[in-house]
Order: C-alpha cells, then structure tokens, then sequence
C-alpha cells in the first residue's frame, strides 16, 4: 500500500472565510471549484488535474520562503502570464525573478495571500 496523492492541505487562519474566498476568487482553488479538465465542481471538494507534486522539507533557517511561515504553498498552473495579469488587475502583487526559472522545469513566480502566507506558482515545462 503507498499514498496516491495529497488529498488536502489545512492551514490555520485568522480568517478562514475570507482568506477561502480570496483563494476561490483569485486563484480558483478550494472547495466547490475544478481545473478545466477536471469535471464538474463538487461542493466538498476542489477538483485538479493529475501531474506532478513536489514534497520536501527545508531546513529551518532556509531563505526560499519567509522564516517567520512554516510552509509555502505551490500551485501547479497554465498561462502563469495570463494569471499574472489577472491578478497584477485586482490589485494583487506578484513577484517575478529570472533566476527563479530552470530549463527543462519551468518559469515561477511568487505572492502572498491576505494573510501573508507564501504562494508560489509553478509553469511546468512542457
């Protein structure tokens, strides 16, 4: 028997609605929504496509992500440009950094959440 996959990410905050429904309006992430490709939404759950997951600790005291947060969510995504726009038009900043992109992984760009929690988003390469 081997784990299929992550089946949920659950993090406290001070907000929970608002902070699920900035996720839903902005990035089309939790409960209720789906990938294109995926199906229909479900109320329960957010439906995602299958593809690659990374899993890995960090030291405590690396400088990928703020040392104040104990994790960093990364969101698998298309069009990163596209989805960079939308979100530069509602307001959101979003962090962009060459060095960041690797050949044959893809291109990254970052932002944090209301509640300043990291978010990377990831275009893998094809």
């Amino acid at each position: 028997m081997t784990v299929q996959g992550i089946g949920g990410l659950f993090f406290r905050a001070a907000n929970p609605e608002a902070l699920t429904a900035w996720y839903k309006q902005h990035l089309g992430v939790g409960a209720g929504c789906a990938a294109d490709g995926a199906g229909a939404p479900n109320e329960w759950v957010w439906g995602t496509l299958g593809g690659p997951v990374v899993f890995a600790p960090f030291k405590a005291d690396s400088d990928y992500f703020a040392k104040d947060k104990a994790f960093m969510i990364n969101f698998r995504v298309t069009d990163l440009d596209g989805l960079l726009e939308r979100l530069a038009a509602a307001g959101i900043e979003t962090i962009t950094n060459p060095d960041w992109n690797q050949p044959g992984v893809g291109r990254f760009a970052r932002l944090h959440d209301p509640e300043g929690n990291a978010v990377e988003l990831w275009e893998p390469s094809e």
